[in-house]
Formats: C-alpha cells, structure tokens, sequence
C-alpha cells in the first residue's frame, strides 16, 4: 500500500491528462476557418492511412446520477431522440463536405449521458448515415457505454450488426447503500443478464466501470461488489477515482458528509487492486485492467498504447474527432470542443455553422511534452536527448519524486518504479509549465490519490 505520508503530500489537484495542454489551459487561439484547415491538414497527414476515430457524445439520460461529472441531459421525453440525431449527421456532413474524398474510419465510440437512452432504431439511422457516408479500415474498433437498466436485447443486436464488438457498463458498485445514495440503482441480476446477453450476442469485449472513494463505500462493501464482478469475468475493469468536484457538479453535494478520508480511499483502490491480481486482472495503466490475452495488455506490452479524451486505447489514429454537444476532438495540430448545450449546439449546426466553441492549437514545445506525458502515463517511461534540456526547477522535481523512490532518472530518461505507479499524475504534473504558472487552475482538477 501507497506509504500515508506520502498520500498526504501528493494528493493535491492533478489533471487527468487524457490531453496536454489540460482543457483549463487551452489558448483558445482557435477559429472555425482555422479548425476546418487544420482537420484537412490532419486528414491528409494521418486520416487517409490511419482512419479518423469517432467519439459521438449523446447526452440524454432519464435520471440524474449524483456522483456524475458527465455533461447530460435529463429527461424522459424521447422525442429528443432524432432532432439530435438529425444535428449529428448534419455535423457528420460537415465534415465529409471539408474532404476531397469519403472520410476513412478507424472505429467510432458511443458515449454519454446514456446512448442506450435512444432506441435501437434511432442508433440505426445514425450508424447506417456515417457508415454509408465512409469507408472502414480493415479492422474497425466499433464500442459503446451502457446502462445494465435500459440496454436491451434489441440494443446489443442492432449495434452487434453494425459491427460493435465492445461494450462498456457503469457499474460503479453493487452496494445497495451506495447505490441508493449515488441514485444509480441497478441490481446484480441486471447487469448479469446484460453481461449474458453481450457475450452470446458475440461481443468479445465487456468492460465494467467501478468507481472507488465513493459515499458509504467500506472494504467489506467492497468486497461484495468484487465477488460479484468475479463472478460475471468482465474482460476489462476501469476502476476510477470517484472525483469531487461539488461546485461544478452540485449533486455531488448530497452525501459530502458520507465520503471516505483520503487514507480510506486510497486503501479502497489498494484493497481493490489487489483482488483484482488474485482473479487474474493485470494492470495496464492509471486505473485500467484487463485479462490476459486483452489486446490493451498487448498495446502495453508491445509499447503502443494510448491515451485521449476516451481513456486508454489500441488505437493508431492521431484523429480523434468529436461529434455531438460538449465533445472534443483531438486532431493532433489542435484541439476542439463543441457547443456544450444541447440547444446552442442544435441552433448552430441548424444554421449550417460549425459547433465549435473552444480550442487549442499546439505548439512545437506543447507537442514535445505531450508526448513526454503520454508515455509516462501509458508506458511509464519517458526519454529525452540529454538531460541538460531540462529546466532547473523541473530536476529539483524529480530528484525529489527520486528521494521519495517513485521515480529513477539518468541522462537519457525517467522511469515510474511499482511505489510511483499510484502518484503517476503528480510525476507527469512536474512537466506540466501550465500546472506551475497558473496556481489557481487547481480548483478545476480532482485529487490526484
């Protein structure tokens, strides 16, 4: 277990660094002219081998979840259901009209909010839209997040027909208490049969979401909730820090006075970890496991994995494009988010306009310390020509993670030992410029522990 005094130390707030530079500190030196020049530029560069990876947000949910930080929707009128998907292929368009040729996909994700939320006929029309509009890679990595309550047979076949081999469930944990205080009520018998129902439908990838830090969340309710995700064998687990973040998210409000100290939960994730390894999960990176044979513990192994806005990914494509309210899309030279409310969002798409709000376009040194970033948050390990290209102050880090025995460093490069794997955020921090100049952008991040 991490040492307590050191958990003391490093759990300040971190970025998650799904991106570099994080959301708060994009220039926001971008413009729709400059956003569509540079997605061509992308395309031209990396899209016409490597496909363009597809994240489409679809934020409506029937009941607002407490803990969540997601940007959704709640409601329980579907009649939303293809006005929003009439803005989505019409952004879609958009993009295929700023290309001289049909887009090649790598792979597109569903994500929300709830995308089970829309009907299985609604998920069609969109599908059959983009993949009529398109041309596949050989293998397309084709995935969705569901909800065990309203993921229906119907659901899991029609997205299986289009090719979705991957499915993602937000679990969270199977504590009753928990779950009554979080308002995400699903019972075990639930998620069985979904998981059941995936798996002969032939999806060969069921990921359950767990979360740890979580209100009234103990190691013995902990413990139950393991047994039961031993029992169901998902192929993979993300087990997240629950993060509290209550000005931003006021739900989170509700049970403050019901959540774990910081010592309770780090020994959750310890705790957890380590009923994981004895069922046979192998760690991949921050908060990923899988079992063996997974092509994410390949991706590791083989020093290929990768990390944006979606988490932990196999994928090649350095174009990630975002469609849909609040998305983001990384297209290597830049990054973009969407219009983050649902009606803006429609109005401007309506008015042929494109939803972009906010960006970012990188710079030689932002590229260069992503890139840093990257490995140290997926292999580990980062290298550099000589170690005199490093900045005084961002040594003196170094040698202190070094005194703390998280880190090892040389000339060349800097390795993460097995007691730095849990403070990886704060090490990829230290070569965070923006995290040191703007000391109030704190306020913005979760605890890194």
């Amino acid at each position: 277990m991490a040492d307590t005094s050191l958990i003391q130390k490093y759990n300040v707030p971190a970025p998650r660094y799904t991106s570099y530079p994080a959301v708060p500190h994009w220039n926001n030196s971008l413009n729709p002219v400059q956003w569509k020049g540079l997605f061509q530029q992308a395309y031209s560069e990396f899209g016409e081998n490597e496909g363009i990876s597809l994240y489409i947000h679809l934020p409506y949910c029937e009941s607002l979840c407490t803990y969540c930080g997601c940007n959704k929707r709640i409601t329980k009128n579907h009649k939303v259901e293809m006005p929003y998907i009439s803005s989505l292929m019409k952004e879609w368009n958009m993009y295929r009209d700023w290309l001289k040729e049909k887009p090649k996909l790598a792979g597109i994700h569903l994500g929300g909010g709830t995308p089970t939320f829309f009907t299985p006929t609604s998920l069609d029309i969109l599908l059959k839209h983009i993949k009529g509009t398109s041309t596949l890679v050989e293998s397309p990595s084709f995935s969705f997040e569901g909800h065990p309550n309203n993921t229906t047979e119907a659901h899991l076949a029609t997205l299986a027909d289009h090719g979705f081999t991957r499915v993602s469930f937000g679990i969270q944990d199977f504590d009753p208490q928990v779950q009554q205080t979080i308002h995400r009520i699903q019972p075990f018998e639930n998620v069985k049969q979904v998981t059941e129902s995936s798996r002969a439908l032939g999806y060969t990838s069921v990921n359950f979401d767990l979360i740890y830090g979580l209100p009234h969340q103990t190691l013995d309710s902990l413990k139950d909730t393991f047994a039961k995700v031993q029992e169901l064998q998902p192929d993979r687990i993300a087990f997240y820090s629950y993060a509290h973040l209550p000005s931003a998210f006021p739900g989170q409000k509700s049970f403050e006075a019901h959540l774990p100290t910081h010592e309770e939960k780090r020994a959750l994730y310890e705790q957890g970890k380590s009923w994981l390894e004895e069922m046979g999960y192998e760690e991949i990176g921050m908060d990923h496991f899988a079992l063996p044979g997974d092509p994410l513990l390949r991706a590791k192994k083989e020093k290929t994995l990768h990390r944006n806005f979606m988490g932990y990914t196999t994928s090649p494509s350095k174009l990630l494009l975002g469609m849909g309210c609040s998305a983001i899309s990384d297209i290597y030279y830049a990054y973009g988010q969407n219009e983050k409310s649902v009606e803006t969002y429609k109005n401007r798409i309506l008015m042929g306009e494109s939803p972009l709000i906010k960006g970012h376009v990188q710079t030689e040194e932002n590229l260069k310390v992503k890139s840093i970033i990257l490995n140290l948050i997926c292999n580990l390990h980062a290298s550099w020509i000589n170690l005199d290209e490093l900045s005084g102050e961002l040594i003196e880090k170094l040698l202190e993670f070094e005194a703390d025995g998280l880190i090892a460093f040389n000339q060349q490069g800097v390795h993460v030992l097995e007691a730095g794997k849990p403070f990886v955020r704060n090490i990829c921090m230290a070569f965070d410029p923006y995290m040191a100049s703007d000391k109030k952008s704190g306020a913005v991040f979760s605890k890194a522990i």
